[in-house]
């Protein structure tokens, strides 16, 4: 098997007695940092579905080759001493997550990059506003909720592998060291769930907000008809619903209680997160749909497939994930400080 490398570069640097210049207009260096920072915090984002990419593709690799037992539904390589790994279940379940994973944050982080030049290159103010609008909601969820994947997709890589994946052999545990590091620079993916929450979420009377639900609710409104197309509706219209209700329920309560749009941050980006992939998911199985015909058959059915997995089996911790956030701050903050120990 040919085996895929990603490399992080990642060190310490000092300043010490080092002379600054300055860059642009004095007083105006937060504003541009954060001009310069939402292209980063994309490219981050990037890096994790990178790294995740070439995880996936040793452990499929490794997948197909790696005999061991045989298939709980009776033998299928019967010229073999054992069947590859790829026909158990769990083994599946592992790949089909970071298949499912990849491809759909590859599709939001395309989606979210294509705005990102539509905001410096649209044909007009009115374009690039809200070009610039939908870049400001969705950065953090893909600087976020990309990188928490890459690290969930490597280490199910090096799972795959078994005790091979934990030795240097394969590299499959270089890519969990290099993607742990995506979720801590260019802010923490704890300062993104509160960039969300807590700035995002109620800038301009929820401006912010307003193009991906009413895109969404639309969306849903326009195919929610076509029988053919329930299995993939059906749940995204219920994932949506829950989103609106958490969005809804911080909204309320972070007025009066900022503790509440904290504690509920982070449950609420990767909600986010999973709705936006699965909006992204049923648009591509409508194109998908349209090319099973084609010489590349088996692609375009793959892509079916996967989608349905993402919705039958990944988008239902939403429904979690709402139950987390609807249970408030209290179970975070009402434990006394001197209860964590030590003893």
């Amino acid at each position: 098997m040919t085996v895929l490398y990603v490399v992080s570069y990642t060190c310490v640097m000092t300043f010490e007695e080092a002379e600054g210049y300055l860059i642009g207009d004095l007083y105006k260096g937060v504003t541009n940092m954060f001009t310069m920072m939402n292209s980063e915090r994309v490219a981050v984002g990037n890096q994790g579905l990178g790294v995740g990419e070439a995880s996936y593709q040793n452990a499929v690799a490794y997948a197909r080759e790696r005999l061991q037992g045989r298939s709980l539904s009776g033998i299928k390589c019967p010229d073999k001493p054992a069947d590859p790994i790829i026909w158990h279940p769990d083994v599946r379940r592992m790949l089909l997550t970071m298949k499912a994973l990849n491809e759909g944050n590859r599709m939001l982080a395309s989606w979210v990059a294509f705005h990102l030049d539509l905001a410096h290159r649209g044909t007009n103010e009115e374009e690039k506003k809200a070009a610039d609008d939908f870049v400001q909601l969705m950065t953090p969820i893909v600087k976020a909720y990309l990188t928490d994947c890459g690290v969930d997709i490597t280490n199910l890589g090096l799972q795959v592998f078994g005790g091979h994946g934990y030795i240097r052999d394969y590299g499959m545990e270089q890519y969990v060291r290099d993607a742990r590091i995506a979720q801590i620079y260019e802010g923490t993916n704890g300062v993104q769930s509160l960039d969300l929450a807590g700035r995002k979420m109620p800038a301009h009377m929820g401006r912010y907000l307003r193009p991906f639900f009413h895109l969404v609710s639309q969306f849903i409104e326009d195919q929610q008809q076509d029988k053919s197309l329930q299995e993939f509706i059906d749940p995204l219209a219920k994932a949506f619903g829950r989103l609106q209700q958490a969005t809804l329920t911080i909204a309320q309560k972070g007025i009066k209680a900022p503790d509440e749009a904290g504690a509920a941050s982070t449950d609420y980006l990767k909600m986010f997160g999973l709705v936006a992939s699965a909006y992204l998911w049923v648009r591509a199985v409508l194109v998908a749909r349209q090319k099973t015909e084609s010489n590349e058959k088996v692609f375009y059915e793959g892509k079916i497939a996967t989608a349905r997995f993402f919705m039958q089996k990944l988008l239902p911790q939403t429904s979690s994930l709402n139950a987390s956030i609807m249970a408030g701050a209290h179970p975070l903050m009402d434990i006394p400080q001197e209860a964590f120990g030590p003893f």
